[in-house]
């Protein structure tokens, strides 16, 4: 990708540099704002962050500024839950987990059988990603790997950090998605060779969960597992009460579901577990033990109907956890829609859920749940600049809205509430303006 060799925005910009915790008030040091601050960025990375002021007369001459005053410039959004061969499904009507799969999820998925068809369904993915804000994201493809090859292709064409891995499932699903635990391994193998560490791309492990890999294949997975310590392993964990009861009489001598993948060799660092609703104290503290993490779907639990996550409990537990848009159950690619249903699940809790913990999760927070706090989720020098310009005047309610708030955390509250795509002024990857779709 061809950067712009020396770029500045300039506007109040918005980072965290820790979780300021969950009270109306954040910790100390946790928030970095600056009202009129200043990104100076070379080569696709940030090379100094500070006052305007102080900045402005030190940039070189043929640098290009963009000047965004009434705007609020933070780190690009992260997801790390994501089916992007489920686009085209978002808002399939009126079924739980496991009829939803059946019904609406396997059918789509077996078109990507074609590769034309990935291609195109991979491209429209990246550019709805980048219209919402979000520049790298965790995603399942399909259980084809030429899905792989395509959701790679489309985020290398833009210069996108991804993730993302193919789906290994060997049973219980239509002929046409199930492979085998020799075709999966060897399948995998080949795309981990092809893809990982190729720019800005990882591949991830992908058990689909665990009713649709039969006990060899979890080996396998458990295998790749062992064999690439540093790949991120992604599957889903306890979403919904007859997924549970599935898995338990499937696998009648595990302790519980997260037992499973335990004993595949799957519970360990940089494990990824969906949903993780319907889980206990014990297999929180295993959890936290082994550096498995938590992606919390709020707007996937509440469409399908699957339950409500304990936030606080997971916080207690000190398991690391992150938050997602899990689409197609996810009813939005916007993380500032994730963020709403985060903030309606936790108020049916009693649980405060605030915007300084909604902003940070969805930046630093995913950064660090993917092990990519090093380079990504922070305004800082040395990091990649992946940015989103917010407007909190984007649409005629917030508008509206804005015009009363007083306070950054008012401001905040209101995108995070009222906030959609019109909201996303402007997407930078490796600091480079994306083309956003109207």
């Amino acid at each position: 990708m061809n950067h712009q060799p020396t770029l500045a925005l300039r506007g109040p910009l918005l980072s965290f540099s820790a979780d300021p915790g969950v009270d109306v008030i954040p910790k100390d040091d946790s928030v970095v704002y600056l009202e009129d601050g200043l990104l100076w960025i070379e080569r696709g990375h940030i090379k100094h962050v500070g006052e305007a002021g102080a900045l402005l007369s030190h940039l070189p001459a043929d640098t290009a500024l963009h000047h965004y005053p009434d705007k609020l410039i933070m780190p690009g959004f992260i997801d790390p839950h994501v089916h992007f061969s489920q686009l085209d499904i978002i808002a399939s009507f009126g079924k739980q987990l496991l009829d939803w799969l059946n019904d609406y999820t396997f059918p789509e998925e077996a078109r990507f059988a074609d590769p034309a068809y990935a291609e195109a369904l991979a491209d429209a993915f990246i550019s709805e990603m980048l219209r919402y804000g979000t520049t790298t994201a965790l995603a399942f493809c399909t259980s084809h790997p030429n899905s792989v090859d395509a959701l790679f292709k489309a985020a290398s064409a833009r210069g996108c950090r991804m993730l993302g891995g193919k789906v290994m499932m060997d049973r219980h699903a239509p002929a046409a998605l199930t492979d085998t635990p020799e075709r999966a391994e060897h399948e995998s193998r080949a795309l981990i060779e092809r893809w990982h560490g190729q720019g800005r791309l990882e591949y991830a492990i992908t058990p689909r969960f665990a009713p649709t890999s039969s006990p060899e294949q979890m080996h396998v997975a458990g295998t790749l597992s062992r064999d690439y310590p540093d790949l991120i392993v992604q599957t889903h964990l306890s979403e919904n009460t007859h997924e549970i009861a599935w898995v338990s009489d499937l696998y009648p001598s595990a302790r519980d579901y997260l037992d499973v993948y335990d004993r595949a060799g799957l519970l360990r660092d940089r494990s990824i577990f969906a949903h993780a609703i319907h889980i206990d104290d014990s297999v929180r503290q295993r959890l936290h033990s082994a550096g498995g993490r938590i992606a919390f779907c709020p707007t996937s639990n509440l469409f399908l109907g699957s339950g409500l996550f304990d936030f606080n409990a997971a916080r207690e537990s000190k398991v690391t956890l992150g938050i997602a848009s899990d689409i197609g159950a996810g009813t939005s690619l916007s993380q500032l829609h994730t963020l709403a249903a985060a903030y309606q699940v936790c108020q049916l809790q009693g649980v405060s859920y605030t915007p300084w913990q909604g902003f940070y999760q969805v930046t630093h927070g995913n950064a660090a749940m993917l092990s990519l706090d090093d380079c990504i989720g922070q305004l800082k020098p040395g990091f990649e600049a992946d940015i989103v310009i917010l407007d909190p005047k984007g649409s005629p309610a917030l508008a509206r809205k804005a015009s009363q708030a007083t306070t950054l955390f008012e401001m905040l509250f209101n995108l995070m509430i009222l906030g959609d795509d019109r909201a996303i002024h402007a997407t930078y990857v490796q600091g480079r303006k994306m083309e956003l779709a109207p």
